[in-house]
């Protein structure tokens, strides 16, 4: 006994089909020699004899027909009126758009707004502080005469900038998902890691530094905040670690404030 075939293609069987119909074998017959070759299920007896009429008619292609397809619901209206709703709120999601357009799929609504609109999700740029005008206008004029000092001076001029900053340091920083990511083989056992949350004990630190390393890390005493005094006296430490590290550099620096 010979084995069916499996998973026939569709013009694989209308083939079959459109042979046996040019001699003459009935739509009957033909139902059930299809499903002794390939499988009971592989037609039914209602498409065979569609097919059987369809080719006594004349047609010769065993292909569907081209389809036209499903007609877009995407209008310019809906484009025009979803883009109306992001511009008044750039936080919209798809979830709160679908509820303003009860009648539109999320499928829809999702591509009008990445294909059509050309929107993109993005998050606010993170700076460490919103600058007023006035502070811009001051650090826009140091820019200028730090450039303008450069020019008459060269490198000898960016051997004489210490500059400095704050930060919070916490205790216990745990390592990060993205951090601990290895190169493994798919056949490698899954490494387990306990989420956890970095410290809630935090010290502040302060770094002064120039071209050629760190000159100053200082850490603030725990219930202590940074006043004129507590800064003053840092200052005194930078002061005496330039003295230290960087010799010959203070007799060139009239300008540092804790000089005099």
């Amino acid at each position: 006994m010979f084995k069916t075939i499996d998973q026939p293609a569709d013009c694989e069987i209308r083939s079959v089909i459109r042979f046996l119909t040019a001699n003459n074998v009935s739509a009957a017959e033909i139902h059930r020699q299809i499903s002794d070759v390939y499988d009971p299920n592989a037609m039914s007896s209602s498409k065979v004899h569609k097919w059987v009429r369809a080719f006594k008619d004349g047609r010769e292609n065993v292909h569907d027909e081209p389809r036209s397809g499903r007609p877009s619901v995407i209008t310019d209206d809906l484009v025009k009126a979803v883009d109306e709703k992001i511009r008044e709120d750039r936080r919209f999601t798809i979830s709160t758009l679908a509820l303003e357009f009860p009648n539109v799929g999320r499928t829809i609504l999702h591509k009008v707004v990445s294909e059509k609109l050309k929107f993109r999700k993005l998050c606010a740029r993170w700076v460490p502080r919103l600058l007023t005008e006035e502070h811009k206008l001051k650090r826009m004029a140091c820019a200028l005469d730090f450039l303008d000092r450069y020019h008459e001076e060269g490198d000898k001029y960016l051997e004489r900038i210490v500059t400095g900053d704050e930060t919070w340091v916490s205790h216990i920083t745990p390592e990060s998902k993205r951090q601990s990511m290895e190169w493994r083989h798919t056949n490698s056992p899954v490494r387990a890691k306990a989420k956890r949350t970095i410290s809630t004990r935090k010290v502040m630190a302060t770094m002064f530094w120039d071209r050629h390393g760190v000159l100053l890390v200082e850490f603030m005493q725990q219930g202590t905040t940074i006043n004129a005094a507590a800064y003053c006296a840092t200052l005194t430490k930078l002061r005496r670690a330039i003295q230290n590290k960087r010799r010959g550099l203070l007799t060139f620096c009239h300008s540092f404030p804790f000089c005099h």
